[in-house]
Protein backbone atom coordinates (compact mmCIF):
# COMPACT_ATOMS: atom_id res chain seq x y z
CA UNK A 1 0.00 0.00 0.00
CA UNK A 2 2.85 2.29 0.73
CA UNK A 3 4.19 1.91 -2.87
CA UNK A 4 0.80 2.70 -4.38
CA UNK A 5 0.58 5.86 -2.37
CA UNK A 6 4.07 6.82 -3.38
CA UNK A 7 3.21 6.42 -7.05
CA UNK A 8 0.05 8.44 -6.69
CA UNK A 9 1.90 11.22 -5.02
CA UNK A 10 4.98 11.14 -7.22
CA UNK A 11 4.15 9.92 -10.77
CA UNK A 12 6.71 7.86 -12.66
CA UNK A 13 9.29 9.64 -14.76
CA UNK A 14 10.95 8.14 -17.77
CA UNK A 15 14.66 7.44 -17.36
CA UNK A 16 16.96 8.59 -20.16
CA UNK A 17 16.95 6.09 -23.00
CA UNK A 18 14.35 3.81 -21.42
CA UNK A 19 10.69 4.78 -21.58
CA UNK A 20 9.65 1.70 -19.62
CA UNK A 21 11.93 2.19 -16.67
CA UNK A 22 10.87 3.85 -13.44
CA UNK A 23 12.82 5.79 -10.92
CA UNK A 24 13.39 3.67 -7.86
CA UNK A 25 12.67 5.54 -4.70
CA UNK A 26 15.19 4.67 -2.07
CA UNK A 27 14.26 4.49 1.58
CA UNK A 28 15.98 7.30 3.36
CA UNK A 29 18.71 6.59 5.75
CA UNK A 30 17.96 6.70 9.43
CA UNK A 31 17.69 10.31 10.78
CA UNK A 32 17.40 11.80 7.32
CA UNK A 33 14.25 13.39 5.82
CA UNK A 34 12.94 11.98 2.55
CA UNK A 35 12.53 14.24 -0.46
CA UNK A 36 8.79 13.74 -0.47
CA UNK A 37 8.47 14.89 3.13
CA UNK A 38 10.70 17.86 2.42
CA UNK A 39 8.56 18.90 -0.53
CA UNK A 40 5.36 18.19 1.40
CA UNK A 41 6.49 20.37 4.26
CA UNK A 42 7.56 23.03 1.83
CA UNK A 43 4.10 23.13 0.31
CA UNK A 44 2.49 23.01 3.73
CA UNK A 45 4.70 25.86 4.91
CA UNK A 46 3.89 27.92 1.80
CA UNK A 47 0.18 27.31 2.27
CA UNK A 48 0.39 28.32 5.90
CA UNK A 49 2.27 31.48 4.98
CA UNK A 50 -0.35 32.25 2.35
CA UNK A 51 -3.12 31.85 4.89
CA UNK A 52 -1.26 34.04 7.36
CA UNK A 53 -0.75 36.64 4.64
CA UNK A 54 -4.48 36.62 3.88
CA UNK A 55 -5.20 36.94 7.57
CA UNK A 56 -2.84 39.91 7.92
CA UNK A 57 -4.33 41.59 4.84
CA UNK A 58 -7.83 41.12 6.25
CA UNK A 59 -6.77 42.45 9.63
CA UNK A 60 -5.10 45.48 8.02
CA UNK A 61 -8.18 46.22 5.91
CA UNK A 62 -10.41 45.89 8.96
CA UNK A 63 -8.16 48.21 10.96
CA UNK A 64 -8.09 50.82 8.22
CA UNK A 65 -11.85 50.61 7.81
CA UNK A 66 -12.50 50.94 11.53
CA UNK A 67 -9.91 53.72 11.83
CA UNK A 68 -11.54 55.60 8.96
CA UNK A 69 -14.97 55.14 10.52
CA UNK A 70 -13.76 56.30 13.92
CA UNK A 71 -11.93 59.26 12.37
CA UNK A 72 -14.99 60.27 10.36
CA UNK A 73 -17.25 59.76 13.34
CA UNK A 74 -14.98 61.80 15.61
CA UNK A 75 -15.01 64.66 13.13
CA UNK A 76 -18.78 64.35 12.86
CA UNK A 77 -19.38 64.37 16.59
CA UNK A 78 -16.77 67.09 17.14
CA UNK A 79 -18.72 69.38 14.79
CA UNK A 80 -21.31 71.69 16.27
CA UNK A 81 -24.02 70.30 14.00
CA UNK A 82 -25.55 67.00 13.00
CA UNK A 83 -27.56 64.22 14.59
CA UNK A 84 -31.26 63.43 15.01
CA UNK A 85 -31.80 65.95 17.82
CA UNK A 86 -30.13 68.67 15.75
CA UNK A 87 -32.33 67.85 12.77
CA UNK A 88 -35.47 68.03 14.91
CA UNK A 89 -34.40 71.47 16.14
CA UNK A 90 -33.83 72.62 12.56
CA UNK A 91 -37.23 71.40 11.38
CA UNK A 92 -39.05 72.92 14.34
CA UNK A 93 -37.37 76.30 13.85
CA UNK A 94 -37.99 76.24 10.08
CA UNK A 95 -41.71 75.46 10.40
CA UNK A 96 -43.99 78.46 9.84
CA UNK A 97 -46.32 79.17 12.75
CA UNK A 98 -49.31 80.44 10.87
CA UNK A 99 -51.61 82.81 12.70
CA UNK A 100 -55.30 81.85 12.95
CA UNK A 101 -57.25 82.48 9.78
CA UNK A 102 -54.16 82.53 7.51
CA UNK A 103 -54.34 80.92 4.09
CA UNK A 104 -53.28 77.33 3.60
CA UNK A 105 -49.59 77.17 2.81
CA UNK A 106 -49.00 80.66 4.15
CA UNK A 107 -45.69 81.41 5.80
CA UNK A 108 -42.14 81.38 4.51
CA UNK A 109 -39.33 79.06 5.55
CA UNK A 110 -36.19 81.20 5.55
CA UNK A 111 -32.52 80.40 6.04
CA UNK A 112 -30.88 83.53 7.45
CA UNK A 113 -27.09 83.70 7.18
CA UNK A 114 -25.30 85.96 9.63
CA UNK A 115 -28.33 85.50 11.89
CA UNK A 116 -26.44 86.51 15.05
CA UNK A 117 -25.31 89.72 13.38
CA UNK A 118 -26.97 93.10 13.75
CA UNK A 119 -29.35 93.06 10.77
CA UNK A 120 -29.67 89.27 10.86
CA UNK A 121 -31.01 89.26 14.43
CA UNK A 122 -33.60 91.93 13.78
CA UNK A 123 -34.80 90.33 10.53
CA UNK A 124 -35.00 86.86 12.11
CA UNK A 125 -37.10 88.21 14.99
CA UNK A 126 -39.42 90.06 12.63
CA UNK A 127 -39.92 86.98 10.47
CA UNK A 128 -40.65 84.80 13.48
CA UNK A 129 -43.05 87.31 15.02
CA UNK A 130 -45.22 87.29 11.90
CA UNK A 131 -45.28 83.49 11.79
CA UNK A 132 -42.54 82.55 9.32
CA UNK A 133 -40.12 79.69 9.86
CA UNK A 134 -36.53 80.79 10.45
CA UNK A 135 -33.23 78.92 10.77
CA UNK A 136 -30.07 80.95 11.32
CA UNK A 137 -26.42 80.24 10.64
CA UNK A 138 -23.47 82.27 11.97
CA UNK A 139 -19.77 81.56 12.51
CA UNK A 140 -19.49 83.86 15.57
CA UNK A 141 -16.12 85.22 14.45
CA UNK A 142 -14.12 87.66 16.54
CA UNK A 143 -14.23 90.70 14.24
CA UNK A 144 -16.01 92.32 17.17
CA UNK A 145 -16.88 91.03 20.64
CA UNK A 146 -18.47 87.57 20.13
CA UNK A 147 -20.32 87.92 23.45
CA UNK A 148 -22.66 90.42 21.78
CA UNK A 149 -23.41 87.88 19.05
CA UNK A 150 -24.04 85.19 21.65
CA UNK A 151 -26.42 87.51 23.47
CA UNK A 152 -28.28 88.05 20.20
CA UNK A 153 -28.42 84.27 19.71
CA UNK A 154 -29.93 83.90 23.18
CA UNK A 155 -32.52 86.51 22.25
CA UNK A 156 -33.36 84.59 19.07
CA UNK A 157 -33.56 81.33 20.99
CA UNK A 158 -36.08 82.83 23.39
CA UNK A 159 -38.30 83.48 20.36
CA UNK A 160 -37.92 79.98 18.94
CA UNK A 161 -35.24 80.70 16.34
CA UNK A 162 -32.47 78.11 16.19
CA UNK A 163 -29.03 79.37 15.09
CA UNK A 164 -26.47 76.88 13.76
CA UNK A 165 -22.85 77.69 14.53
CA UNK A 166 -21.06 77.17 11.23
CA UNK A 167 -19.41 78.79 8.24
CA UNK A 168 -21.14 79.42 4.91
CA UNK A 169 -18.00 78.10 3.22
CA UNK A 170 -18.81 74.66 4.67
CA UNK A 171 -20.50 72.99 1.71
CA UNK A 172 -21.36 69.85 3.69
CA UNK A 173 -23.22 71.87 6.30
CA UNK A 174 -25.16 73.86 3.72
CA UNK A 175 -26.08 70.71 1.80
CA UNK A 176 -27.30 69.12 5.03
CA UNK A 177 -29.44 72.13 5.91
CA UNK A 178 -31.11 72.09 2.50
CA UNK A 179 -31.55 68.33 2.78
CA UNK A 180 -33.31 68.65 6.15
CA UNK A 181 -35.50 71.64 5.20
CA UNK A 182 -36.93 72.70 1.80
CA UNK A 183 -36.31 76.41 2.41
CA UNK A 184 -38.47 78.72 0.33
CA UNK A 185 -36.11 81.68 0.77
CA UNK A 186 -32.56 82.57 1.80
CA UNK A 187 -31.81 85.91 3.43
CA UNK A 188 -28.05 86.18 3.01
CA UNK A 189 -26.63 88.73 5.46
CA UNK A 190 -23.37 87.01 6.45
CA UNK A 191 -20.36 89.06 5.38
CA UNK A 192 -17.10 90.53 6.55
CA UNK A 193 -18.11 94.11 7.24
CA UNK A 194 -16.16 97.33 7.68
CA UNK A 195 -14.30 99.50 5.21
CA UNK A 196 -11.14 100.18 7.23
CA UNK A 197 -10.55 96.63 8.49
CA UNK A 198 -9.96 95.54 4.88
CA UNK A 199 -6.54 97.18 5.03
CA UNK A 200 -5.60 94.92 7.96
CA UNK A 201 -7.13 91.62 6.86
CA UNK A 202 -8.05 91.63 3.16
CA UNK A 203 -8.23 87.82 2.96
CA UNK A 204 -11.19 87.74 5.33
CA UNK A 205 -13.23 89.79 2.85
CA UNK A 206 -12.50 87.45 -0.05
CA UNK A 207 -13.21 84.42 2.16
CA UNK A 208 -16.60 85.65 3.40
CA UNK A 209 -17.92 88.03 0.76
CA UNK A 210 -16.79 86.21 -2.38
CA UNK A 211 -16.01 82.56 -1.63
CA UNK A 212 -18.77 82.33 0.98
CA UNK A 213 -21.31 83.79 -1.42
CA UNK A 214 -20.34 81.29 -4.12
CA UNK A 215 -20.62 78.40 -1.65
CA UNK A 216 -24.12 79.53 -0.68
CA UNK A 217 -25.25 79.97 -4.28
CA UNK A 218 -23.92 76.51 -5.14
CA UNK A 219 -26.05 75.06 -2.35
CA UNK A 220 -29.08 77.03 -3.57
CA UNK A 221 -28.48 75.90 -7.14
CA UNK A 222 -28.47 72.22 -6.13
CA UNK A 223 -31.40 72.50 -3.71
CA UNK A 224 -34.79 71.09 -4.63
CA UNK A 225 -36.72 73.31 -4.62
CA UNK A 226 -34.38 76.18 -5.32
CA UNK A 227 -35.02 79.02 -2.86
CA UNK A 228 -35.34 82.68 -3.79
CA UNK A 229 -32.29 84.62 -2.57
CA UNK A 230 -32.34 88.09 -0.98
CA UNK A 231 -28.90 89.32 0.01
CA UNK A 232 -27.15 92.36 1.45
CA UNK A 233 -25.02 94.32 -0.96
CA UNK A 234 -23.92 97.79 0.15
CA UNK A 235 -24.12 101.47 -0.70
CA UNK A 236 -20.31 101.25 -0.80
CA UNK A 237 -20.55 99.93 -4.37
CA UNK A 238 -21.20 103.50 -5.55
CA UNK A 239 -17.58 104.20 -4.66
CA UNK A 240 -16.21 107.28 -6.36
CA UNK A 241 -19.54 108.12 -8.01
CA UNK A 242 -20.24 111.80 -7.26
CA UNK A 243 -23.78 111.97 -8.63
CA UNK A 244 -26.27 112.31 -5.78
CA UNK A 245 -28.60 110.97 -4.65
CA UNK A 246 -27.23 107.53 -5.58
CA UNK A 247 -29.51 105.68 -7.97
CA UNK A 248 -29.46 101.99 -8.95
CA UNK A 249 -28.92 103.25 -12.52
CA UNK A 250 -25.60 104.93 -11.62
CA UNK A 251 -22.25 103.34 -12.40
CA UNK A 252 -20.72 101.12 -9.72
CA UNK A 253 -17.44 100.16 -11.36
CA UNK A 254 -15.21 102.48 -9.32
CA UNK A 255 -15.05 101.01 -5.80
CA UNK A 256 -13.09 103.03 -3.24
CA UNK A 257 -12.35 100.11 -0.87
CA UNK A 258 -11.76 96.38 -0.95
CA UNK A 259 -15.00 95.91 0.98
CA UNK A 260 -16.88 97.76 -1.76
CA UNK A 261 -15.07 95.72 -4.42
CA UNK A 262 -16.17 92.43 -2.84
CA UNK A 263 -19.78 93.64 -2.67
CA UNK A 264 -19.63 94.72 -6.31
CA UNK A 265 -18.17 91.30 -7.15
CA UNK A 266 -21.11 89.78 -5.28
CA UNK A 267 -23.55 91.62 -7.52
CA UNK A 268 -21.83 90.24 -10.60
CA UNK A 269 -21.68 86.73 -9.14
CA UNK A 270 -25.36 86.68 -8.19
CA UNK A 271 -26.26 87.92 -11.67
CA UNK A 272 -24.31 85.01 -13.16
CA UNK A 273 -26.10 82.42 -11.02
CA UNK A 274 -29.43 84.03 -11.87
CA UNK A 275 -28.64 83.89 -15.59
CA UNK A 276 -27.24 80.35 -15.71
CA UNK A 277 -29.24 78.51 -13.05
CA UNK A 278 -32.48 80.46 -12.75
CA UNK A 279 -32.04 81.52 -9.11
CA UNK A 280 -34.32 84.40 -8.12
CA UNK A 281 -32.05 87.14 -6.72
CA UNK A 282 -32.70 90.43 -4.98
CA UNK A 283 -29.72 92.56 -3.93
CA UNK A 284 -30.17 95.26 -1.29
CA UNK A 285 -27.79 98.20 -1.04
CA UNK A 286 -27.90 99.20 2.63
CA UNK A 287 -27.07 102.78 3.64
CA UNK A 288 -25.35 103.09 7.08
CA UNK A 289 -27.63 100.99 9.27
CA UNK A 290 -27.78 101.84 13.00
CA UNK A 291 -29.86 101.05 16.07
CA UNK A 292 -30.12 98.78 19.15
CA UNK A 293 -27.99 95.62 19.12
CA UNK A 294 -25.78 97.34 16.54
CA UNK A 295 -22.19 96.72 15.51
CA UNK A 296 -19.56 98.08 17.94
CA UNK A 297 -17.26 99.03 15.05
CA UNK A 298 -19.75 101.58 13.73
CA UNK A 299 -19.05 105.25 14.50
CA UNK A 300 -22.25 105.99 16.44
CA UNK A 301 -21.61 102.94 18.66
CA UNK A 302 -17.94 103.67 19.40
CA UNK A 303 -18.75 107.38 19.90
CA UNK A 304 -21.30 106.44 22.56
CA UNK A 305 -18.86 104.18 24.38
CA UNK A 306 -16.02 106.70 24.37
CA UNK A 307 -18.18 109.66 25.34
CA UNK A 308 -19.51 107.80 28.38
CA UNK A 309 -16.02 106.69 29.36
CA UNK A 310 -14.60 110.20 29.02
CA UNK A 311 -12.35 109.21 26.12
CA UNK A 312 -11.82 111.42 23.05
CA UNK A 313 -13.56 110.54 19.79
CA UNK A 314 -12.07 111.01 16.33
CA UNK A 315 -14.25 112.96 13.93
CA UNK A 316 -13.12 112.86 10.31
CA UNK A 317 -13.49 115.68 7.82
CA UNK A 318 -13.22 115.63 4.07
CA UNK A 319 -11.08 117.86 1.91
CA UNK A 320 -11.39 121.61 2.39
CA UNK A 321 -12.78 121.00 5.91
CA UNK A 322 -16.05 119.63 4.54
CA UNK A 323 -17.97 117.58 7.10
CA UNK A 324 -18.64 113.93 6.23
CA UNK A 325 -22.32 113.09 5.83
CA UNK A 326 -24.12 109.75 5.86
CA UNK A 327 -27.60 108.57 4.96
CA UNK A 328 -28.18 106.97 8.39
CA UNK A 329 -30.95 104.34 8.19
CA UNK A 330 -32.66 102.98 11.30
CA UNK A 331 -32.72 99.21 11.67
CA UNK A 332 -36.53 98.90 11.71
CA UNK A 333 -36.74 100.59 8.31
CA UNK A 334 -34.11 98.22 6.91
CA UNK A 335 -36.00 95.22 8.30
CA UNK A 336 -39.19 96.32 6.57
CA UNK A 337 -37.30 96.58 3.29
CA UNK A 338 -35.80 93.10 3.75
CA UNK A 339 -39.15 91.48 4.51
CA UNK A 340 -40.82 93.26 1.60
CA UNK A 341 -38.06 91.93 -0.66
CA UNK A 342 -38.68 88.38 0.57
CA UNK A 343 -42.44 88.74 0.10
CA UNK A 344 -42.15 90.03 -3.45
CA UNK A 345 -39.29 87.82 -4.64
CA UNK A 346 -40.38 85.72 -7.60
CA UNK A 347 -39.73 81.99 -7.72
CA UNK A 348 -36.47 80.47 -8.83
CA UNK A 349 -36.85 78.51 -12.05
CA UNK A 350 -34.09 75.93 -11.80
CA UNK A 351 -34.24 72.24 -10.91
CA UNK A 352 -31.19 70.09 -10.32
CA UNK A 353 -28.95 72.93 -11.39
CA UNK A 354 -30.77 73.36 -14.73
CA UNK A 355 -32.65 76.53 -15.61
CA UNK A 356 -36.18 76.16 -16.99
CA UNK A 357 -36.80 79.83 -17.68
CA UNK A 358 -35.93 83.42 -16.71
CA UNK A 359 -35.96 84.26 -13.00
CA UNK A 360 -36.21 87.72 -11.39
CA UNK A 361 -33.05 89.70 -10.76
CA UNK A 362 -33.48 92.94 -8.80
CA UNK A 363 -31.35 95.52 -6.96
CA UNK A 364 -32.72 98.14 -4.56
CA UNK A 365 -31.34 100.99 -2.46
CA UNK A 366 -32.51 100.88 1.16
CA UNK A 367 -31.70 104.23 2.79
CA UNK A 368 -33.33 107.06 4.69
CA UNK A 369 -32.89 109.76 1.98
CA UNK A 370 -31.86 112.35 4.60
CA UNK A 371 -28.06 112.60 4.93
CA UNK A 372 -26.79 113.97 8.26
CA UNK A 373 -23.28 115.25 8.99
CA UNK A 374 -21.10 113.45 11.53
CA UNK A 375 -20.88 116.54 13.82
CA UNK A 376 -24.68 116.61 13.92
CA UNK A 377 -24.69 112.93 14.89
CA UNK A 378 -22.26 113.68 17.74
CA UNK A 379 -24.38 116.58 18.95
CA UNK A 380 -27.47 114.35 19.16
CA UNK A 381 -25.55 111.74 21.13
CA UNK A 382 -24.23 114.39 23.54
CA UNK A 383 -27.76 115.53 24.20
CA UNK A 384 -29.14 112.06 24.95
CA UNK A 385 -26.07 110.92 26.90
CA UNK A 386 -25.90 114.24 28.81
CA UNK A 387 -22.14 114.21 28.40
CA UNK A 388 -19.98 116.53 26.33
CA UNK A 389 -17.72 114.73 23.86
CA UNK A 390 -13.97 115.30 23.68
CA UNK A 391 -13.39 115.62 19.95
CA UNK A 392 -10.29 115.22 17.82
CA UNK A 393 -11.14 116.54 14.36
CA UNK A 394 -8.81 115.21 11.66
CA UNK A 395 -8.78 114.93 7.89
CA UNK A 396 -10.16 111.66 6.53
CA UNK A 397 -7.32 109.26 5.67
CA UNK A 398 -7.14 107.44 2.37
CA UNK A 399 -8.63 104.23 3.70
CA UNK A 400 -11.50 103.73 1.30
CA UNK A 401 -14.15 105.81 3.07
CA UNK A 402 -16.23 108.18 0.96
CA UNK A 403 -17.27 111.67 2.10
CA UNK A 404 -20.97 111.51 1.33
CA UNK A 405 -23.81 109.02 0.83
CA UNK A 406 -27.39 109.72 -0.16
CA UNK A 407 -29.93 107.15 -1.33
CA UNK A 408 -32.47 107.50 -4.09
CA UNK A 409 -35.18 105.04 -2.99
CA UNK A 410 -37.71 105.61 -5.79
CA UNK A 411 -37.40 102.06 -7.11
CA UNK A 412 -37.79 100.46 -3.67
CA UNK A 413 -40.77 102.70 -2.92
CA UNK A 414 -42.43 101.71 -6.19
CA UNK A 415 -41.78 97.95 -6.14
CA UNK A 416 -41.51 97.17 -2.41
CA UNK A 417 -43.67 99.84 -0.86
CA UNK A 418 -40.56 100.86 1.09
CA UNK A 419 -40.95 104.01 3.14
CA UNK A 420 -38.51 104.85 5.98
CA UNK A 421 -40.18 106.51 8.95
CA UNK A 422 -37.50 106.91 11.65
CA UNK A 423 -35.48 110.11 11.91
CA UNK A 424 -31.90 110.08 13.21
CA UNK A 425 -33.08 111.91 16.35
CA UNK A 426 -35.61 109.22 17.20
CA UNK A 427 -33.36 106.35 16.15
CA UNK A 428 -30.43 107.49 18.29
CA UNK A 429 -32.76 108.02 21.25
CA UNK A 430 -33.82 104.35 20.99
CA UNK A 431 -30.21 103.24 20.57
CA UNK A 432 -28.99 105.16 23.64
CA UNK A 433 -31.81 103.72 25.73
CA UNK A 434 -30.81 100.19 24.67
CA UNK A 435 -27.09 100.85 25.16
CA UNK A 436 -27.49 102.11 28.71
CA UNK A 437 -29.72 99.18 29.56
CA UNK A 438 -27.58 96.49 27.93
CA UNK A 439 -24.25 97.66 29.36
CA UNK A 440 -25.75 98.69 32.70
CA UNK A 441 -24.44 102.26 32.78
CA UNK A 442 -25.08 104.07 36.04
CA UNK A 443 -25.42 107.80 35.42
CA UNK A 444 -24.89 108.65 39.07
CA UNK A 445 -21.48 107.00 39.30
CA UNK A 446 -20.61 107.18 35.58
CA UNK A 447 -19.70 103.50 35.60
CA UNK A 448 -20.79 100.38 33.74
CA UNK A 449 -22.10 97.35 35.60
CA UNK A 450 -21.44 94.98 32.66
CA UNK A 451 -18.47 96.32 30.78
Amino acid sequence: MRGVLEEDLFPSTAAPGNNNSKVKLERPAAGAMSSRHLIHRCFASTGTMFLWALFLVAMTATYLSVHSFVDTSSRYFAASWGGLHWERQIRASASPRRPPGSAEGAGLSVLVTGAAGFVGTHCSLALRRRGDGVVGIDNFNSYYDPSLKKARRALLGSHGVFVVEGDINDGRLLAKLFDVVPFTHVLHLAAQAGVRYAMENPASYVHSNVAGLVSLLEACKDADPQPAVVWASSSSVYGLNDRVPFSEAHRTDQPASLYAATKKAGEEITHTYNHIYGISVTGLRFFTVYGPWGRPDMAYFSFTRNILQGKPITVYRGRDHVDLARDFTYIDDIVRGCLASLDTAGRSTGTGGKKRGPAPYRIFNLGNTSPVTVPTLVAILERYLRVKAKKNVVEMPGNGDVPYTHANISLAREQLGYKPTTSLEMGLKKFVRWYLSYYGYNRGTHTFRNS
